[in-house]
């Protein structure tokens, strides 16, 4: 299995251009971005990425079901490795949590592109269960962990969300290597050793879910690490 290591555009500073050759210097294997935060042209960014022989991964915030279709043909035409979304709103039923997932596997399935969708605060997959709940009832349902989201949401490490996590871990497609506690999704330092538990526990986390895309032959793992602008 190849570990693909990417890094966040989120927080860089300068001329776009500048950024990626800062990014293909420090050794990454590419990078990831929301191209709708920027005003370079499509042509232009995957220009950039082909000349630094840099991958990417593209996403965006998307609330409504309508927007599905739409925003990922566009994505899709940057081709990428993969597409990462923020998905729905987490004030959103069941009903329409599933309506949404729905219709995102559908146009998954039709462009031939993996799709993920982050575990994120504020969003559909805010919370360990409801992301439990959308994996049991879509099988083809991947996500990008972004763990430390729940430990925030949760206001606690989710030791007694051992059966999500470990579906959860089993679906994941992507990871995001931020640390959170109970007061924010981003440590101060995680190398204090007052945060020594909360690490521990992330990065247990993440050799799970190596370990799984290991076990069951999967080719690619990517991983971003996070520590904010």
């Amino acid at each position: 299995m190849q570990l693909l290591v990417f890094r966040a555009l989120w927080g860089m500073t300068g001329p776009l251009p500048q950024q990626i050759e800062q990014v293909a210097a420090a050794g990454y294997d590419g990078f990831e971005i929301w191209p709708s935060q920027y005003t370079v042209s499509r042509a232009e960014l995957m220009s950039l990425a082909r000349a630094h022989n840099l991958k990417m991964i593209v996403g965006a915030p998307l609330v409504s079901t309508a927007e599905i279709a739409p925003t990922l043909h566009e994505l899709a035409e940057y081709e990428p490795l993969c597409i990462n979304l923020h998905s729905g709103r987490d004030n959103m039923s069941h009903d329409e949590g599933s309506a949404f997932f729905e219709e995102a596997l559908r146009v998954e399935s039709a462009l031939g592109l993996p799709v993920a969708h982050e575990t994120h605060r504020g969003r559909i997959l805010f919370t360990p269960w409801d992301t439990a709940f959308y994996l049991r009832r879509f099988e083809n349902l991947k996500i990008t962990a972004d763990y430390s989201h729940w430990v925030n949401v949760c206001e606690r490490l989710p030791l007694d969300e051992a059966d999500a996590l470990s579906l959860a871990n089993q679906r994941a497609m992507h990871i995001h290597g931020r640390v959170g506690y109970e007061e924010g999704p981003q440590v101060p330092d995680p190398s204090a050793p007052e945060y020594v538990s909360h690490l521990d526990w992330h990065e247990a986390q993440w050799l799970q879910i190596r370990q799984h895309h290991q076990q069951t032959g999967q080719a690619v793992l990517t991983f971003t690490p996070e520590y904010g602008p």
